[in-house]
């Protein structure tokens, strides 16, 4: 495949759209193009823009007509409180300027008014992406079938499409939490060249049934945040102000999906620097002349500040006292220099290090009233290094609680220390154990990265594997769900996906400047799901018919392999929900 070179934000002047009146105009990106081979007959279509209602499953090809029978209402149910999705696609043979739509305030017939500004419009953008193949390890692009796949959400009031193109709309309704139940209908004006073009209908039904804010949900939701790809892909000082401008939107986006976990950093590169932007320090480690230490916290307060304004604040997961290659760093204060110093756990080098760490960190932690909510935390380490760190730990700060992503099955080796433990997907935790960890409090998640084909949220998946996700969770007994790239991007992560080690979109789930994806929604609408089934199981503890219905459904949920009627199950349970619900 020709290698495309495109910088990350090449500005395409979009002409203003115009419904008697001038809207302002939409600045965007040109999107990455690929060699591509076409299939449909563009010339047999009508002149002009096509539109349909569409599926929120479907992934429609950008140089392909959709496969659609064109509809023009949309039907929907929600819970007050919770995010519902749409998307309509529009095709054209020729170029068309100024799409954008406007969508009139919901109503019922006696006068119920749920606001027009509850639905937000998206034209989705897309992506290169690859295939999964063998999974992990270093890939080169052109080894790999590579294509376009639709997935950004950008945030653009309209929108031109070339020549032979198809471009999806996203639409996300957010209900009110006050909102009267009842049947709504609103119409939505399909606006093409400053002219209306097409109108859709969309009806939703407003359910009994009230979905708690999203600071409320029980879901452990643990989607690692890396604050350093955010200042590098803005342009922008690490920790200045306008990194933390840049910050507010996809850490906002973040917590209104129920996020629970704040990622920080105890030392430097703690994965090694396996990603595009490797992970600094929160914290300043310099080291005397004399031998003793001091230490800066005010990154660290300052991020988990910020994230606790922002509606973040069940957990601050710190990484890690086991880093990957057993690298850690300081100052030296008489030179200046940076100091590299190799140290695995049970060695002398490695007590020199975190013995004094450790009882100023847990001081600190005392003052700031955040050591009940702090948890040493480790990703897929080895249990001999395991068992030395929680030897010294439990010896220099007794009673810390500590995080493990567990890919070794070992977690029975230390029940008590692990009060946040999460396995690879596939992994079970024995029910006696389960019903252990659940008495004494502690989280039990499970988490998938570059060796789960299914369910996973890379570019190519099927979106209804994000919204699984959810529901598997419950079906297997988990407390919720971890991924450990939020938004580790890669080097131009609006045009091209794909990373040098694994397949395409493991390192990040948004985009930049608030940008959502198709698979992000996808998987908050799983979330909610897990919570709507966690508040029904509690309603009906004393209407055993309907909890057992509602049980032998998650039950089929409890699968590790790819059903081949993913989409039937999804809507199965789905139909269920909002049967029980009423």
């Amino acid at each position: 495949m020709k290698k495309i070179f495109l910088p990350l934000f090449a500005l395409l002047l979009v002409s203003g759209c115009a419904q008697k009146q001038q809207l302002a105009d939409c600045k965007t990106y040109a999107e990455a193009e690929l060699p591509v081979t076409v299939v449909s007959d563009w010339n047999a279509l009508p002149n002009g823009l096509q539109a349909s209602v569409g599926s929120i499953d479907a992934l429609y090809v950008k140089h392909e007509i959709p496969e659609v029978t064109q509809q023009s209402e949309w039907k929907g149910t929600a819970w007050k409180g919770e995010r519902v999705s749409a998307q309509l696609v529009v095709w054209s043979k020729d170029s068309v300027a100024q799409i954008h739509g406007k969508f009139t305030d919901f109503k019922t017939s006696d006068g119920k008014v749920i606001p027009a500004d509850a639905a937000k419009i998206h034209f989705v953008r897309y992506v290169i992406t690859d295939e999964f193949a063998e999974g992990c390890g270093h890939r080169k692009p052109e080894n790999y079938a590579s294509s376009l796949n639709p997935d950004v959400l950008d945030n653009l009031s309209c929108f031109d499409i070339s020549p032979n193109t198809t471009r999806p709309i996203w639409i996300t309704l957010d209900i009110p939490s006050d909102a009267a139940e009842g049947t709504y209908s609103s119409t939505f004006q399909l606006f093409a060249d400053g002219k209306k073009k097409d109108t859709f209908t969309f009806q939703l039904e407003v359910l009994p049934q009230t979905l708690p804010p999203a600071t409320e949900w029980k879901f452990h939701l643990d989607l690692w945040q890396n604050p350093y790809a955010v200042a590098r892909v803005a342009g922008v000082e690490k920790w200045s102000q306008a990194h933390w401008d840049a910050l507010r939107a996809p850490m906002k986006m973040l917590a209104n999906a129920g996020q629970k976990v704040i990622t920080a950093t105890l030392n430097k590169r703690p994965w090694n620097g396996q990603t595009e932007d490797a992970f600094d320090s929160m914290i300043g480690w310099t080291k005397k002349k004399d031998g003793s230490w001091e230490y800066d916290f005010t990154i660290f307060d300052n991020w988990v500040n910020f994230m606790m304004e922002l509606g973040i604040k069940d957990q601050i997961n710190c990484y890690s006292m086991v880093p990957w290659g057993n690298f850690l760093f300081y100052t030296d204060k008489e030179t200046g220099e940076e100091v590299l110093v190799s140290a695995t756990p049970g060695t002398q080098e490695y007590s020199d290090m975190w013995v004094p760490f450790l009882k100023e960190f847990v001081k600190h932690l005392d003052e700031k009233g955040w050591r009940e909510i702090t948890r040493i935390a480790m990703d897929e380490r080895n249990p001999a290094e395991m068992k030395a760190m929680l030897k010294l730990l439990e010896e220099t700060a007794p009673g810390m609680g500590v995080a493990l992503a567990d890919n070794h099955k070992s977690y029975k080796e230390y029940p008590d220390q692990l009060t946040d433990l999460c396995v690879a997907h596939g992994a079970t935790v024995e029910p006696e154990d389960r019903t252990y960890r659940a008495e004494k409090g502690y989280v039990t998640t499970w988490y998938v990265c570059c060796a789960d084909v299914f369910p996973n949220v890379f570019t190519f998946s099927d979106p209804a594997e994000g919204a699984f996700i959810g529901w598997y969770t419950v079906a297997a007994d988990f407390d919720g769900f971890l991924r450990w790239a939020y938004n580790s991007w890669v080097k131009e992560p609006l045009l091209d996906s794909r990373f040098r080690t694994w397949p395409a979109g493991d390192t990040y789930i948004i985009y930049p400047d608030g940008r959502s994806s198709i698979r992000f929604e996808r998987l908050r609408e799983g979330i909610q799901d897990a919570e709507k089934i966690r508040i029904l199981r509690r309603k009906f503890q004393n209407e055993p018919e309907r909890l057992t219905q509602l049980n032998e459904m998650v039950s089929r949920f409890n699968i590790l392999q790819k059903p081949t009627d993913l989409e039937k199950l999804m809507r199965d349970g789905k139909k269920l929900l909002e049967e029980l619900s009423r």
